[in-house]
């Protein structure tokens, strides 16, 4: 395939990438790709399924009964569609979790790499600029949480980290501008 002017994007710290080129019309068949968990990540994937499953199949469950029993199954009933809705969407998590599960290897905690950043690795980073200092964990997408600081190793963050050592400063491209972050500690 030539380039034809398609804009070509190289990531070389990208997991078994580290020659690959993409371009962006370039036509790829879909398939199951392994993910990545962390022992924590699974766990609390785990206990997600386990709790929607067990818990919240049978509540609604229980919801649909209670408006079949009031005989509520008219069409304009709003609160059986919001029923069927939540359904619908604890239904599709649940899918979502198994497929997961199904395509995915966990990451035994002996081979979280502590010399330079990869799956698993919780990384001490400082912002350069602001001297803020804070906590990461990279993990893979279907696991991150922004919110409680395990990013995902396809974020901006988890790709300019991704392979840095201890004392390497990255920069990352963000909405605000560039910031830029000293690794200044690797562990489990």
């Amino acid at each position: 395939m030539t380039n034809c002017g398609v804009k070509t994007a190289y990531n070389t710290r990208a997991p078994g990438r580290e020659n690959a080129c993409m371009e962006e019309l370039e036509l790829n068949p879909i398939t199951p790709a392994t993910v990545m968990l962390t022992a924590d990540g699974h766990r609390r994937m785990r206990e997600e399924l386990e709790m929607l499953t067990m818990t919240k199949r049978s509540e609604i469950a229980e919801r649909l009964r209670d408006s079949k029993g009031h005989g509520e199954f008219s069409e304009d009933n709003s609160e059986l569609d919001e029923v069927k809705f939540e359904q619908a969407i604890v239904e599709t998590r649940i899918a979502e979790l198994k497929g997961i599960f199904a395509t995915s290897h966990l990451i035994d905690p002996e081979h979280i790499p502590t010399d330079k950043v990869g799956f698993g690795t919780k990384a001490t980073v400082k912002d350069v600029d602001r001297s803020i200092e804070f906590e990461i964990c990279l993990v893979s997408s279907v696991e991150a949480d922004p919110d409680n600081d395990f990013i995902s190793n396809e974020s901006p963050m988890g790709i300019a980290l991704w392979g840095a050592s201890q004392g390497d400063v990255v920069t990352i491209e963000a909405p605000a501008g560039k910031i830029r972050y000293e690794v200044i500690k690797l562990s489990k």
